[in-house]
């Protein structure tokens, strides 16, 4: 799946939200060690951890190398690896392992998760963050636009539509027996949107890049057209014109016994 440090940057103080109210929910007195940001993207929650834990030698992970190419244009002074998550592991014990809006995107990430906390040093952290979004109009829609129209023949195979998140119990269920306290939580985040292209647009940096992904390149622009008039129907206008984006999301912190 290719990624765009651009098109992801369109909207990133809305993105950068929920990263700073993450990192919200780590100790001030986070015990001695790495800092590690898992799924960095473009840097923007880097740099939230940098300015945060001086001093730290802060890293940031990746698989995306658009997205490390702005992060190290960004963060020059930081060390950032191109590794694939779902095989990455702390070279030693780290103190904290933050992730935002990466773990939805591998499959049993529970499981990924659980092996993540013997990362840690005793007291660190995992904090994580993911998009819970999956039943609202603006990803159902996705389904509906493609296999409406003569690019559904790229989705004969199934669309890429993700899972949907386990239950939070499922998380306090297999972080527990690692963890000195684990707590789960959910934030809907209810973003003024410019109007129903912005919306696609915001989309296209993230939930929409599988589909756009599969569909041949001269039939995107109808698929597009497509979904924002389902887009335009489902999110009425505002007294002021703006449409109200939801974004539901779900947050984990664990700090290891």
């Amino acid at each position: 799946m290719a990624w765009s440090a651009a098109q992801y940057l369109k909207f990133e103080d809305e993105r950068t939200r929920p990263a700073r109210d993450l990192l919200a929910h780590v100790p001030a007195d986070l015990v001695a060690g790495t800092v590690y940001d898992l799924g960095c993207g473009p840097g923007n929650s880097t740099e939230l951890l940098v300015n945060r834990f001086p001093g730290r030698g802060v890293k940031g992970v990746d698989n995306a190398s658009d997205m490390l190419k702005a992060a190290r244009a960004r963060l020059p002074g930081v060390d950032f690896v191109e590794c694939d998550l779902a095989r990455w592991r702390p070279p030693e014990p780290a103190a904290l392992l933050y992730a935002n809006a990466v773990f939805q995107w591998l499959p049993d990430h529970i499981t990924l998760l659980t092996s993540l906390m013997d990362g840690l040093r005793p007291g660190g952290v995992l904090a994580v963050q993911m998009p819970d979004n999956l039943f609202e109009p603006s990803h159902l829609l996705m389904e509906e636009s493609a296999l409406a129209g003569p690019w559904k023949n790229a989705f004969e195979t199934g669309t890429p539509r993700r899972k949907p998140l386990p239950a939070p119990a499922a998380y306090m269920d297999a972080l527990g027996p690692k963890a000195a306290r684990v707590d789960v939580w959910h934030t809907a985040y209810n973003h003024p949107m410019t109007d129903a292209a912005a919306i696609v647009e915001w989309v296209k940096g993230t939930g929409l890049r599988p589909y756009l992904d599969r569909i041949p390149a001269e039939q995107g622009d109808g698929f597009l057209a497509d979904y924002q008039s389902r887009i335009a129907k489902a999110y009425a206008p505002m007294a002021d014109g703006r449409r109200l984006l939801r974004f539901p999301r779900l947050f984990i912190t664990a700090v290891k016994s």
